[in-house]
């Protein structure tokens, strides 16, 4: 057999498996098909007059009615309020099985007695707005720009120094102010945070801000408070865009007193300290003087960006420096009084009394952030003071802490002192001129009833300080409810003449001499003092609240509704 004869049986069989599966084969047919072809005599039906169309296999078959869901509307941003929702007749979101309690505020009381008392309750409870000219927009408030203008606002109340409870209250005054009643505001130290859900079928919108920097301006706080005022008023219609018109303008003021006016604050602040510890007209100067050049160098610290920290210890040491050069030439004056004097004008008071506030009603964040800041800024004035002293120590200035436990036998003059401090201490906070005199006079009712309690009836230091705080809480408290205003502007200084300032000074000396014991636990009491201060002041103002009927006519929920289990 040839090779031809031997491929060619090969090629028929190659051929037979593509051949037709029924239908003669067709001689000289030679090509090959595809296993894919259709066989012969299977007919089809083909549409005529129509090419043949490709469809997927996702097509609805032919015959097959399938009902087309209605078209839905493009989808919006969280920001869109839903087709549905009418901001008049917005239903509650949450209903309670025992029904929504019918809760009246007097709307003649401050509104922040109103709001605190709403924020205690749930979001169900809370009483629904009334209708004003600012939500009568039939397309509902603009909840974004609304919850901005909140978290500014609140954003200049926390950098002001006011306590976080107060600043949820005005937050959540703003919010209801333009009809977003289920709010919840949220305060840290550091961080604000605002959410709104109109009911429960809608997303939820949440806003924050960083707080970034903060100052004391009293006049400022006290603008932002009017405002809040404006915006709670029923009667008073203020729009948004007037809202942050009026914002801005606060943001845009200079401060009441120049830069060489708070220097100069410093200076008196410190020689009335001075006086209140026994020091005469010598240890006026010299505690006004080191006050005064503290100032100076630590703003110029801070305008190298240095941290506040390194600011209080390089303001601690100018009235250090010179209460131990004036002892190491041998000048005869109370060189322990000039420290001291010194050491009033850097004790932070505000802070302190924000931070035990916080913690009393509930803000335990808030309150251990403020009271660690506390904490730096008095570790700095120790390490400023410490190190002077312990120089001097090293250079041999005797310095005798029994010398400034003298007082002075004329009341009059010790209360004039404390007047003194306490105007100082206020133009140091940026305060409005108007509140100037009532600071001052609560600043000497509170010297009197420490001096009466303390060195007339030789009660302890800490009980005389606390009752004496206590006293500038509750007419404190007064004040500010009489103006509708905070109450920081008429309480932060006149607690002046209580801080602890002698306290930490002994304290401070014995550690440089050496007498470590008794270093501590003068300090120590000077801890005692300054909580005694902040526990006083926050004291009188919930007296002010719960006993002179000056409050809203329901009762304040508490901050802690269990018992510690």
């Amino acid at each position: 057999m040839t090779d031809a004869e031997d491929r060619k049986p090969k090629s028929d069989e190659a051929r037979s498996v593509f051949r037709p599966p029924s239908g003669p084969v067709v001689d000289g047919d030679m090509s090959t098909t595809s296993e894919f072809a259709i066989p012969d005599g299977l007919a089809l039906h083909r549409t005529t007059g129509a090419e043949p169309e490709t469809t997927s296999e996702f097509t609805v078959p032919d015959g097959l009615d399938v009902a087309q869901a209605p078209s839905v509307d493009e989808e919006g941003s969280a920001f869109t309020p839903p087709s549905t929702y009418s901001a008049k007749h917005a239903l509650s979101a949450f209903t309670p099985p025992s029904g929504i309690p019918v809760v009246s505020l007097t709307k003649d009381v401050p509104w922040q007695d109103r709001m605190r008392t709403m924020l205690r309750m749930p979001v169900a409870e809370r009483p629904a707005p009334e209708p004003s000219q600012r939500g009568s927009d039939e397309a509902g408030p603009a909840v974004p720009r609304v919850l901005d203008l909140t978290l500014r606002i609140g954003e200049l109340l926390l950098a002001g120094g006011e306590g976080a409870e107060d600043v949820e209250a005005a937050m959540f005054a703003v919010c209801r102010s333009y009809g977003l009643d289920r709010c919840e505001p949220n305060v840290t130290f550091t961080l604000l945070a605002i959410s709104y859900q109109p009911s429960l079928v809608d997303d939820p919108v949440t806003a924050s801000r960083t707080v970034r920097r903060r100052g004391t301006d009293y006049t400022r706080l006290a603008a932002v408070y009017q405002l809040v005022d404006d915006l709670s008023d029923d009667e008073t219609a203020v729009s948004l865009e007037e809202a942050y018109r009026r914002l801005a303008e606060i943001r845009r003021n200079r401060h009441p007193y120049p830069g060489w006016a708070l220097t100069g604050a410093s200076g008196l602040l410190a020689g009335a300290a001075s006086v209140l510890v026994g020091g005469d007209l010598l240890v006026f100067v010299a505690a006004a003087l080191g006050a005064m050049l503290g100032d100076r160098l630590a703003w110029l610290c801070a305008g190298r960006g240095l941290p506040e920290f390194y600011q209080f210890t390089v303001a601690a040491m100018p009235p250090a420096a010179i209460g131990v050069t004036l002892t190491l030439v041998h000048v005869d004056v109370n060189a322990s009084a000039v420290i001291t004097g010194g050491l009033f004008a850097l004790l932070p008071g505000r802070a302190l009394v924000a931070g035990v506030q916080d913690g009393l009603t509930g803000f335990y964040i808030t309150a251990s952030a403020r009271l660690l800041e506390v904490l730096y800024f008095f570790v700095g004035i120790v390490a400023g003071v410490l190190l002077v002293l312990y120089f001097g120590v090293q250079l041999g200035a005797r310095l005798n802490p029994d010398a400034a436990l003298g007082v002075s036998d004329e009341p009059v003059l010790l209360i004039g002192a404390s007047m003194l401090l306490s105007l100082a201490f206020a133009v140091l906070l940026q305060q409005e001129r108007s509140t100037v005199v009532w600071v001052t006079l609560n600043g000497g009712v509170a010297w009197i009833v420490y001096g009466a309690m303390h060195y007339a009836g030789e009660i302890s230091p800490v009980a005389s300080t606390a009752a004496a705080a206590g006293l500038v809480g509750l007419f404190g408290q007064l004040l500010s409810r009489y103006q509708f205003a905070s109450a920081l502007p008429y309480t932060t200084a006149a607690i002046g003449p209580l801080l602890p300032g002698s306290a930490t000074y002994f304290g401070l000396l014995a550690i440089a001499q050496n007498e470590i014991d008794e270093g501590l636990v003068s300090l120590s009491k000077a801890v005692a003092l300054a909580m005694a201060i902040a526990i006083g002041v926050n004291l009188g103002s919930e007296i002010s609240r719960m006993f002179l009927r000056i409050g809203s006519a329901e009762k304040r929920r508490a901050a802690k509704r269990t018992r510690g289990f």
